[in-house]
């Protein structure tokens, strides 16, 4: 048991770090330091810094995993209501630190996918999962007559998720929310505003 909870702590720890520095300029010593954990013992919690990476990857997709579904269902909100909640709720959270950070997925995947297969399959499924709950929660929109008929979900559902991921982007590079307000505004004010 306490091992486990050690794992975890070095786990959210070095997310942490990870979120606002990267995974390549993260040093393990750093990451021990930060959760509290001797020197040295980093390899009894995992094989290499990338099976650490891995799971730090899994982190994040339960962590957003959570968010988003925790928001797609919320009965009281009807179902286009549920996603922009979500993306509010994220939009707050970015102004708070400053413009930074970024989604950690989408981080992970601009600074690791061309470099290492097994993290760009990881983070492929991370994606696609995200875009999976979208999309479900399009469907429901579009089986309840809230969308336009002929807006296809999962086509939608991914354009959404690309078009997020590239919002954050640029939030980071002007510092200012203007990229999702900008997203917001297209996404609920035109695509998803009513049949």
């Amino acid at each position: 048991m306490v091992k486990e909870e050690t794992r975890t702590r070095i786990i959210q720890e070095g997310a942490r770090i990870i979120h606002e520095k990267g995974f390549n300029n993260t040093g393990v010593q750093e990451i021990l330091q930060a959760a509290g954990v001797p020197k040295g013992s980093f390899y009894f919690y995992f094989k290499s810094k990338e099976d650490f990476g891995l799971a730090v990857i899994d982190y994040f997709s339960e962590f957003m995993g959570g968010r988003i579904n925790a928001h797609l269902s919320d009965d009281s909100l009807p179902h286009v209501g549920r996603l922009k909640s979500f993306f509010h709720e994220m939009t707050l959270f970015f102004r708070q630190e400053g413009y930074s950070r970024g989604c950690p997925i989408g981080n992970m995947a601009q600074e690791l996918a061309d470099l290492n297969d097994t993290f760009r399959m990881k983070l492929k499924e991370s994606l696609d999962a995200m875009e999976s709950a979208i999309a479900r929660c399009l469907r429901a929109a579009h089986d309840a007559g809230e969308i336009e008929p002929d807006l296809n979900p999962g086509e939608t559902a991914y354009f959404i998720l690309n078009s997020w991921e590239g919002a954050l982007t640029r939030m980071k590079t002007e510092k200012n929310l203007e990229p999702l307000i900008v997203f917001d505004r297209i996404v609920f004010g035109r695509m998803l505003k009513g049949a």
